[in-house]
């Protein structure tokens, strides 16, 4: 019980008879009365108001998605004969955050109320809502009763799925286009899949004069791409994944692209895989294909953070060459910044070449590449930066390139992006190798 403003404001009363005893000692039995009243008077609301009146059903989905709103329902019941304004709070787990917690209820007397907020989450992994606090003021308004009422609701958050939800809906709709700055880029002259209308995009080699002259419309003709190939999606986990970037760091930014490009590829008949290092291997899905390949994928790789701790090249290329046998494409995320870590990469990038194709997504520092003009850079800080703070972004921006060109000429294939466009440009570059027969 909390005591309410009614009661604050009743207890003035014996506390001015108490100060009028000083002066006055007749009116000590007053203020004895005025206690005594006030407290058979609270403590009759007290009772009164001591057995819970209001219970709390939740309902939500069992998983969520990382830095998305995700709808939390609450059904709220009462069995009380009279009007309750109620306030109500979930217990959230860390890293999770409500901007619309307390809601203000306003409950009808044996009646019920549906309510719902939303929660953000700002990590990933697995996590439970706990308990509901709910507060409502006494039959007299003399107190505040609070309750605490058990529920505990296991929830997992995942990267971000609701890109895949959007995906598959354009899908369906037979516009993935829409999505990317690429059209679909079906396979050149692989293998030929169906009749439909021409659009905007699609080369003029491509139309069936003969279909067009039968359906008096443009018709092209689509080929699909090669399927039943492997992609295997190796992501650093180490130290330097945990820099941040628009609020994510490298490592979700990775493993958001991962996710939507394996949803993709499975669509298109390939096999997917994952497997996360820093010093140790720290998740492994093995390659599947099929409509569930994503969603292993998913609980592969949920619960994983990056480590700071130096990512091991070596134990990871060798695990991938003792687990993965049959050719496939090596989509490694990583971030260099020291020659003795590209050292590495490149004595193991070139063997891991003549079986496998490797793509290493490299993430661009956006903060370094502003820096390359200084007058601007100075602008948008409100300081005045000099030259030579451009010249060491530009030193750090052409080790970069010619680590770049190295790995290119042991065999590798680059995709050094900022961390905002990695999605759609690895979709591109993946549909890019399909369509030139590369894997």
């Amino acid at each position: 019980m909390i005591p309410g403003r009614p009661l604050v404001l009743l207890a003035i009363a014996p506390v001015v008879l108490a100060l009028l005893t000083l002066f006055d000692e007749t009116m000590l039995w007053p203020m004895l009365a005025t206690d005594l009243g006030i407290m058979l008077i609270a403590a009759l609301d007290a009772a009164l108001a001591w057995r819970p009146l209001v219970s709390v059903s939740r309902t939500t989905r069992p998983v969520f998605s990382i830095g998305q709103p995700n709808l939390v329902k609450l059904t709220v019941r009462s069995l009380a004969r009279r009007r309750l304004a109620l306030q109500l709070r979930d217990d959230l787990f860390d890293g999770a955050e409500a901007e619309s917690l307390p809601l203000q209820i306003d409950l009808p007397a044996r009646g019920r109320v549906a309510a719902q907020y939303h929660l953000r989450p700002s990590r990933r992994g697995a996590y439970e809502l706990g308990d509901h606090t709910l507060r409502y003021p006494s039959p007299l308004g003399l107190w505040i009763r609070q309750l605490r009422l058990s529920a505990v609701h296991p929830v997992k958050v995942f990267p971000d799925v609701r890109a895949v939800r959007t995906f598959e809906l354009l899908a369906r709709q037979n516009r993935e286009q829409s999505l990317f700055m690429a059209s679909r880029r079906r396979g050149g002259e692989s293998e030929f899949e169906r009749l439909r209308e021409y659009r905007k995009g699609d080369e003029h080699r491509a139309v069936d004069w003969k279909a067009t002259a039968r359906r008096r419309k443009l018709i092209a003709r689509e080929y699909q791409l090669e399927s039943n190939q492997s992609i295997m999606f190796v992501l650093d986990a180490g130290r330097l994944m945990t820099a941040e970037c628009g609020g994510l760091s490298l490592f979700d930014h990775g493993l958001n692209a991962a996710l939507m490009l394996s949803h993709v590829a499975a669509r298109n008949g390939d096999h997917v895989g994952l497997m996360a290092f820093a010093d140790q291997i720290k998740s492994y899905a093995p390659l599947a294909a099929g409509p569930q390949a994503t969603r292993r994928i998913i609980h592969a790789g949920y619960h994983l953070h990056p480590d700071l701790v130096e990512s091991s090249y070596q134990v990871a290329f060798e695990q991938l060459s003792t687990r993965v046998r049959k050719r496939s494409m090596v989509v490694l995320f990583t971030q260099v910044v020291d020659e003795v870590a590209a050292t590495e990469l490149l004595r193991l990038t070139r063997g891991l070449s003549s079986r496998h194709l490797p793509l290493l997504v490299m993430f661009r520092d956006p903060d370094i590449e502003a820096l390359l003009n200084p007058l601007r850079a100075g602008a948008r800080r409100g300081t005045e930066l000099s030259s030579y703070t451009a010249a060491a972004a530009a030193e750090v921006v052409d080790w970069r390139d010619r680590l770049a060109m190295e790995l290119r000429r042991q065999g590798a294939l680059i995709l050094d992006v900022l961390p905002s466009a990695l999605t759609p440009a690895l979709i591109n570059r993946y549909l890019e190798i399909k369509a030139r027969h590369l894997l």
